[in-house]
């Protein structure tokens, strides 16, 4: 079903160092290039966002797009390109998905031939411009019944758009859809380390920066980090890494002197050098199967995880030297708290303030600089809560697997402004660019933004 275009004007006033991350573009919100936005910050400012829409009505849906096969890639914009990977099972039919919370660690038993697609679509109109097919065949790891075979998100710089399968390889295309080169890594395994049958399928995105694309690479045997050229595929550096298996994404951050790739993880958090690959500083966790994604803010680094130990949130000094612990120091480790981590959702920092989302919808926000907690509130829909949180024009958006958009005003005090239902499930994190916000449900791609005059949209 599609849409008429909802188009949009530009808000001013909308600075992105008011939201503590120097050094980037002013601009935050004109692209989203990777897993949770550029720098894995989670918002994007300078365009007003809406705070109601209605699937039914059509109100402030800008268009909706069938997307065949299960996916949980989220979308990532650049310009007026929208990319996103699908999983395709060969012969139709739906493939098995169990939301919810629940203990269940056996992974899907399904033979079948898939298609690992990359889509292309134009943000405007919401038409699929080209659609590539990376690899075609019987999966090498299964995954888990509720997760999916795409749940990795492309990324790129407007030039390349890469796509990561784990053992299925690395894919770098043209933004135009022609592939430039592949990789592959031999088997990687992800699954439960301690029931290595347990497979889970693969999850870590690739980052584009600077001319290369960098990959974090854990599983149960042969982990790694690595960075690439994206123009010709030469490896700059490749690092082991002594980890099991994790589903996170690396953060790219740059300070004065100091240019880091930030990986979390369970016996080895850490930052990298951009440049060399050589390590910087490490922490090891207590949270045994890390998921969420490491976001920076205010000179310091956070990183949640939520398994096999406390729930932790750990925020540490960006000009962190050498291994230290958990325990906060006030100097590597800036502050760190026992309670309220995250197990599947990414943080991100908006104001000063973090927000960490758990599975069962408690939202904890925390004064980003000195760990002072101001609310933790149960979010009112859904039973389960996969999707992570992102933030927008002084709003922060929350999904539940269930389909419920949960808008709360940004700020030290809990307040809901509107509850939005999608119809279906949502496990993918959206994207937000121009203003528009990208939903990957069950079966479509959702564009949903404020109409105003045309003659004012942006290019």
């Amino acid at each position: 079903m599609k849409y008429p275009l909802a188009t949009l004007v530009l808000c001013a006033g909308c600075a992105l160092n008011s939201h503590g991350n120097s050094g980037l573009d002013d601009d935050t919100g004109a692209n989203w290039p990777s897993y949770h936005g550029e720098f894995g910050r989670g918002f994007a400012d300078g365009y007003p966002t809406p705070t109601r829409w209605d699937i039914e009505t059509g109100e402030n849906i800008a268009w909706s797009t069938p997307i065949p096969g299960l996916s949980h890639s989220s979308p990532v914009v650049w310009g007026n390109r929208v990319f996103v990977n699908t999983a395709v099972k060969e012969g139709g039919g739906d493939a098995e998905l169990k939301v919810g919370l629940y203990g269940d660690i056996q992974p899907v038993k399904d033979d079948s031939v898939h298609e690992f697609r990359l889509l292309c679509l134009d943000r405007r109109s919401g038409d699929v411009t080209w659609s590539r097919t990376p690899f075609k065949g019987v999966p090498a790891v299964k995954r888990h019944p509720k997760g999916s075979h795409a749940a990795s998100t492309p990324a790129t710089d407007g030039r390349f758009v890469a796509t990561f399968f784990g053992t299925e390889g690395l894919f770098v295309y043209t933004v135009d859809g022609e592939l430039v080169w592949q990789k592959e890594f031999g088997m990687l395994d992800s699954g439960f380390f301690r029931v290595p049958d347990a497979q889970w399928g693969w999850a870590s995105s690739p980052v584009i920066h600077d001319g290369r694309v960098y990959i974090q690479a854990d599983a149960q045997k042969g982990s790694f980090v690595a960075a690439f050229d994206v123009a010709t595929g030469q490896q700059i550096w490749r690092k082991d890494r002594e980890e099991v298996p994790t589903w996170c994404t690396p953060t790219v951050h740059i300070s004065d002197g100091r240019r880091q790739l930030v990986l979390n993880g369970w016996k080895h958090i850490g930052g990298y050098d951009l440049d060399t690959g050589n390590e910087l500083w490490k922490v090891e966790s207590t949270g045994d199967i890390p998921v969420p994604t490491p976001v920076a803010a205010h000179g310091l680094l956070f990183f949640t995880s939520a398994h096999g130990g406390p729930s932790r949130i750990l925020a540490v000094s960006e000009d962190a030297e050498g291994e230290f612990t958990v325990e906060a120091d006030g100097k590597n480790m800036v502050w760190s708290s026992r309670r309220f981590g995250a197990y599947m959702q990414s943080p991100f920092v908006y104001g000063d303030e973090l927000y960490v989302c758990r599975d069962n919808g408690v939202v904890t926000c925390w004064d980003a600089k000195t760990g002072n907690q101001h609310y933790r509130q149960r979010l009112t829909a859904g039973m389960g809560y996969t999707s992570s949180g992102v933030a927008a024009d002084g709003k922060l958006y929350y999904s539940s697997e269930e389909g419920d958009v949960h808008v709360v005003k940004a700020g030290k005090e809990y307040e809901l402004l509107a509850v939005n239902e999608f119809g279906e499930t949502v496990m993918a994190t959206p994207a937000v660019a121009h203003g528009m916000l990208l939903y990957r449900t069950r079966t479509k791609l959702v564009a949903i933004a404020s109409p105003t005059d045309p003659a004012t949209a942006p290019d």
